[in-house]
């Protein structure tokens, strides 16, 4: 039998992982100020940074169907190929989202004074469990599980009927919208953040991406060289539009927080869509730039963080909760500025220590943050060690 040719790797998409979760540290830590700043002649700047950074979470679900379909689309689809998948999933996603949803789960119970251990805690938890409402940010690693599911038909049929691939974002566009519009028109559908359709758009491009790549990755390094000024023209299309979309979807919010203004519930859709959709385009080919132009420190200490982006993403909140209630309140208009720039901070460096320190000292550490740098299940160095695209920590 001729051996499968393997695909290269694309260490960029670790920095687009770093990138992206640095956005969820911004949405997280200016999230109560959009409340409690409403009064400050800076509330501007902190509904700018809750909203233009909104484009971590489209991301990461962008590039786990671009991995997926990058690392799968070329190779024979049998039952063994699904059956790794699969565990893999099981092991490095949903384990340690039970884990975390438990611990959430039980902190929130602590800190209502609610009992830990009885038939509603336990029933209570299973329905979080299932909706992914255990904590705040939880319901995108239940929208991720979601896509998991779907992903071997969907591969299949991509693979059987070949004609169907340059449909595939057409194809996401029409399930999204439809699904927006079945809960605005029809009927209100339970739960909606926590259903996949709501991110069906940015599935199908990343698997688009994925399948394309060879093809596609001149317009995304976006190289100066003789005749590829249509290239160019294209980047600076897509940057001005993804900052068009951004304005205006700051904006959107921030009339309708500081002076009530009220607008259809498919304004938010629509830009929170498209905005997603252009900015995760233009965190790849951010990525490629830096990967020439960035400095050693920077490409690396992103790389880094990208890494560990899954455990960051599940343990963060669990600093800023911390970081709030014993944190004190300031005065002084200028302190309490430092305060929520210093939990922006704190989310960082508490939560990546924490990631880091697991991978390298604790046994079986993807129990809680998935499949660590190095790390495979049971403890075990990976075969694969730090590749960008091992594993499932993409998300």
């Amino acid at each position: 039998m001729k051996p499968i040719k393997k695909n290269e790797r694309i260490p960029e998409l670790q920095l687009v992982r770093g990138m992206a979760i640095l956005c969820v540290l911004t949405v997280h830590a200016s999230a109560s100020a959009t409340v409690s700043m409403a009064d400050s002649s800076y509330y501007w700047l902190y509904n700018f940074a809750n909203i233009f950074a909104k484009i971590g979470t489209p991301t990461f679900i962008l590039l786990s169907s671009f991995v997926l379909f990058y690392g799968y689309f070329s190779r024979p689809l049998d039952r063994k190929l699904i059956g790794s998948f699969y565990r893999k999933r099981l092991l490095y996603i949903v384990v340690p989202y039970v884990v975390f949803s438990a611990i959430y789960y039980a902190m929130v119970q602590l800190l209502s004074h609610q009992p830990l251990l009885s038939a509603s805690t336990l029933s209570g938890l299973g329905n979080k469990l299932v909706t992914g409402h255990a904590f705040a940010h939880l319901y995108f690693v239940i929208i991720s599980i979601q896509f998991y599911l779907l992903f071997p038909v969907l591969l299949a049929v991509a693979k059987k009927w070949k004609g169907i691939v340059p449909w595939l974002v057409p194809i996401g566009f029409l399930v999204q919208w439809g699904f927006v519009f079945w809960n605005k028109y029809l009927q209100p559908v339970p739960n909606k953040g926590s259903w996949s359709l709501s991110y069906f758009s940015m599935f199908m491009l990343g698997a688009a991406l994925g399948i394309y790549y060879p093809k596609i990755k001149p317009w995304l390094e976006v190289r100066l060289r003789n005749g590829c000024g249509s290239r160019f023209m294209t980047a600076l299309l897509l940057w001005a539009s993804w900052l068009g979309l951004s304005v205006a979807h700051v904006s959107l919010y921030y009339r309708a927080r500081s002076f009530g203004t009220r607008y259809d519930s498919l304004w938010y859709e629509f830009l929170w869509n498209f905005q997603s959709l252009t900015a995760s385009l233009v965190l790849i080919q951010a990525a490629f730039l830096l990967s020439r132009f960035g400095s050693p420190f920077a490409r690396k200490t992103l790389y880094l963080l990208g890494q560990s982006s899954f455990g960051i993403y599940l343990v963060h909140l669990l600093f800023l909760t911390g970081y709030d209630l014993y944190m004190p309140n300031f005065g002084t208009a200028w302190l309490a500025h430092l305060r929520y720039l210093g939990s922006w901070f704190f989310m960082l460096g508490a939560s990546w220590l924490t990631v880091a320190a697991a991978a390298k000292f604790v046994p079986m550490a993807w129990i809680l943050f998935g499949n660590l740098p190095g790390r495979a299940a049971g403890g075990r160095r990976s075969e694969s060690g730090a590749k960008p695209l091992s594993g499932t920590a993409s998300l």
